[in-house]
């Protein structure tokens, strides 16, 4: 099938599917869901992974997961939003707001300090279920460092970020993770 063959066929798909039908706060409900679910999959994954192979295999491919999964979410966003070559953390506190962690994490919260933009998950889907079902915490660190460095640096390459606390370097105890982003002088 060729391209536009294809995009027509995605486009009747979806119109029938009855997304044209559906109310501005039903589509945000689905953007919610489907945010829930892109998480939902990923601990799927990633305890598939981790019985099979071991904490440390697991967490070699989490890496590597989430070090390309965030270029391209961070690309598609910056396409989604007009956003300029070089959009600074304007930018990224826009592409940030409405990336799938911001829509599917319980409580987020993105706000300026100074000169740094500070992204804050308060409550983590990813931990809360692992602490459910009577798991360790994820050690997320290492993989959620790749996660939003290329977030961030698909939006403007020169945008830094350091972690401020994340599981198991936990810092601050009212957050699961907070991360750190600015553009260096």
């Amino acid at each position: 099938m060729l391209k536009g063959e294809y995009l027509r066929y995605l486009n009747k798909l979806y119109t029938y599917m009855g997304l044209d039908d559906l109310s501005k706060e039903e589509l945000k409900d689905l953007v919610r869901g489907y945010a829930k679910n892109i998480i939902a999959m990923d601990g799927i994954w990633f305890q598939s992974n981790e019985k099979k192979n071991g904490m440390d295999e697991a967490m070699e491919h989490d890496r590597n997961v989430w070090k390309n999964f965030s270029i391209s979410e961070g690309r598609r966003l910056k396409k989604f939003l007009h956003l300029e070559e070089h959009p600074g953390l304007t930018g990224l506190k826009e592409a940030l707001s409405i990336r799938f962690s911001a829509l599917g994490n319980p409580v987020v919260e993105l706000y300026e300090e100074g000169d740094f933009l500070i992204y804050k998950v308060v409550k983590c889907r990813v931990q809360i279920a692992r602490k459910r079902k009577g798991m360790p915490y994820h050690p997320c660190k290492s993989a959620a460092i790749f996660e939003q460095r290329c977030f961030a640096s698909a939006i403007d390459d020169r945008i830094k970020c350091d972690v401020i606390s994340c599981y198991p370097d936990v810092t601050d105890e009212n957050a699961a993770c907070v991360w750190r982003f600015y553009i260096p002088e």
